[in-house]
């Protein structure tokens, strides 16, 4: 039997979305802007209770620590995370695994609820401005496959375009007169090509 190739995860496609608790029938998900790191850090406490047959081992529910490194930005949603702080609010936040995608073409997330705690920002007056987020994170987070709103999508990923005008932008690789790569490109290409001869007219 062959064996399964086990992809591995960059960081670089695992991404935080941040909404209000309070704006969920209103607004999708926002993505945080310029994030530089994010660190997900669930656990669980464990003991051992000596008895007179043996040890007994317990365990408290889980904890979670959320943590967000980001550019300093005036986003929407980076301005949402200190009323977060401020106000006491509650946010949804979505880990996103933007190349991990189920069959219907969802993408893998891991879903949570909680409020920020702390919200470092340095502005180092040679360097660019960033602030590094802790949440507090309610229950145990989880796991499940979402949808990207298409704009969430756009801010991800961008599409090959040719160099010419865009009039019309259709994002499909044809814009300013392009034609997006495919596999079969690959190893193709001339120096020269052939052009159709135009008729000309003689008087």
């Amino acid at each position: 039997m062959a064996k399964t190739e086990i992809p591995a995860l960059q960081g670089i496609d695992v991404v935080l979305f941040a909404r209000k608790l309070s704006e969920a029938g209103k607004v999708a998900g926002q993505l945080i802007p310029y994030q530089t790191s994010l660190s997900f850090d669930p656990q669980r406490d464990s003991d051992t209770n000596p008895t007179k047959s043996g040890s007994v081992g317990t365990s408290s529910s889980i904890e979670t620590d959320l943590e967000v490194e980001f550019i300093n930005n005036w986003s929407k949603i980076a301005d949402q995370l200190l009323d977060s702080l401020f106000n006491n609010e509650k946010m949804e936040f979505w880990i996103v695994y933007r190349k991990r995608r189920n069959k219907a073409g969802k993408y893998y997330a891991i879903y949570m609820r909680g409020t920020v705690n702390e919200d470092e920002t340095d502005g180092d007056p040679d360097d660019t401005s960033n602030r590094d987020t802790t949440i507090t994170v309610d229950g145990t987070p989880q796991r499940g496959w979402t949808d990207l709103p298409d704009d969430a999508q756009e801010e991800l990923d961008y599409v090959f375009r040719g160099v010419g005008v865009v009039t019309d932008a259709k994002d499909d690789g044809t814009d300013g007169g392009g034609a997006a790569w495919a596999d079969s490109d690959a190893g193709t290409g001339s120096e020269s090509v052939a052009t159709t001869p135009t008729n000309t007219v003689t008087h």
